[in-house]
């Protein structure tokens, strides 16, 4: 899919982080000591953020919402739609967006909506937003991304050196006639879904005791269990050097824009390691493209963008407008694009919750 928006603009971005981190030397300890290092060094790995055990997804979002509501950046009657992006949401039913809305009590008016998606959420939930918009003149939508993928994990002693990051993102969308056009692309190819995967924990497949169980299901020598995500990194990796350049490419064609034009390539971070390589690829330097949210936070699925924005950009993007390129690819298997003249933000920060 590749489209554009008119008189559509990103006012305000929050980050929103929990307040327990861990360190990668400390979790791996009892690791062998040779191979740990090397992924430290080559994968960036360093620190991350995980939630308490209690803690659900629209606690992260609330927390965010009650922030922005708090410093007076909006206020409730100009809200008119809640787009919420997550793989954990804290009940089948009913949705965050509907517990967002009850919990921060807001107009009964506000649409809400839940997307399931992983990588690919933030641009998806923008996308949304935007053609909500299209139907309210004079409203604002807020996109909430959040997952809390690591409060599973840790229970599990096989899985204490967990590299990925709870957070939640909070980002306020609307109308404006003279905003300069966006620029999306999206593709999707789910004949190579089972290359990133939580097996178990749907209805297809309900966690059990079975389920939970680690073996080396996939013969490479490797304990996995049902209840988490499984990941064939190889194919991974090359799906996102293959597919993500041309995408780039594309997307900065249809804009009308040079790779040299653009100020920031802010993109979702699995790792350093496949980031420096797309990089490469792309003939982008590093210092346009930052590749530190790993090693700082940790990887958070649909947050990684947000959160790479709030803390490496903010700044810059609250004094000056920016030519940016945004890209979200993994789990689906999706990948997206999007070119926006991003800057003069009402608001651009990274908080830390205390829920």
């Amino acid at each position: 899919m590749l489209t554009k928006f008119k008189g559509k603009k990103i006012t305000g971005i929050l980050g929103i982080l929990p307040e327990n981190e861990y360190d990668y030397d400390e979790e791996t300890k009892e690791f062998a000591d040779r191979q740990t290092k090397r992924l430290k060094r080559i994968m960036g790995y360093g620190k991350r953020r995980a939630v308490k055990p209690e803690t659900a997804t629209s606690d992260l979002c609330i927390y965010g919402l009650n922030y922005i509501l708090k410093n007076n950046w909006i206020n409730k009657e100009e809200i008119g739609g809640i787009v919420v992006v997550t793989l954990t949401p804290d009940y089948f039913v009913p949705h965050v967006s509907n517990i967002i809305q009850g919990e921060c009590d807001l107009p009964k008016d506000v649409v809400c909506m839940d997307i399931a998606q992983g990588c690919s959420a933030y641009l998806m939930g923008l996308m949304q937003a935007f053609m909500l918009l299209e139907h309210m003149e004079n409203k604002k939508v807020l996109v909430f991304t959040g997952d809390v993928l690591n409060r599973k994990a840790k229970t599990d002693k096989e899985m204490q050196a967990q590299f990925g990051g709870d957070a939640a993102s909070v980002t306020v969308v609307e109308n404006d006639e003279q905003a300069k056009d966006i620029y999306f692309n999206m593709y999707s190819d789910g004949k190579d879904r089972d290359c990133l995967i939580m097996p178990a924990g749907g209805y297809r497949l309900p966690r059990s005791a079975e389920t939970a169980e680690f073996k080396d299901y996939l013969g490479d020598g490797i304990l996995r269990c049902k209840n988490h995500i499984w990941m064939e990194g190889s194919k991974v990796f090359n799906f996102v050097q293959k597919e993500v350049p041309p995408m780039i490419e594309e997307i900065l064609q249809y804009a009308g824009v040079s790779a040299n034009d653009a100020d920031w390539f802010l993109f979702h971070q699995p790792n350093k390691f496949m980031m420096e390589k797309l990089a490469d690829k792309m003939q982008v330097p590093y210092e346009k493209m930052p590749m530190n949210i790993v090693g700082e936070f940790g990887n958070s699925s649909g947050s990684t963008i947000p959160i790479n924005i709030t803390y490496n950009v903010a700044n810059d993007l609250l004094e000056n407008e920016r030519v940016c390129c945004l890209s979200g690819f993994g789990s689906g298997l999706t990948w997206s694009s999007a070119l926006v003249h991003l800057g003069k933000l009402h608001f651009c920060e990274l908080v830390t919750s205390t829920c």
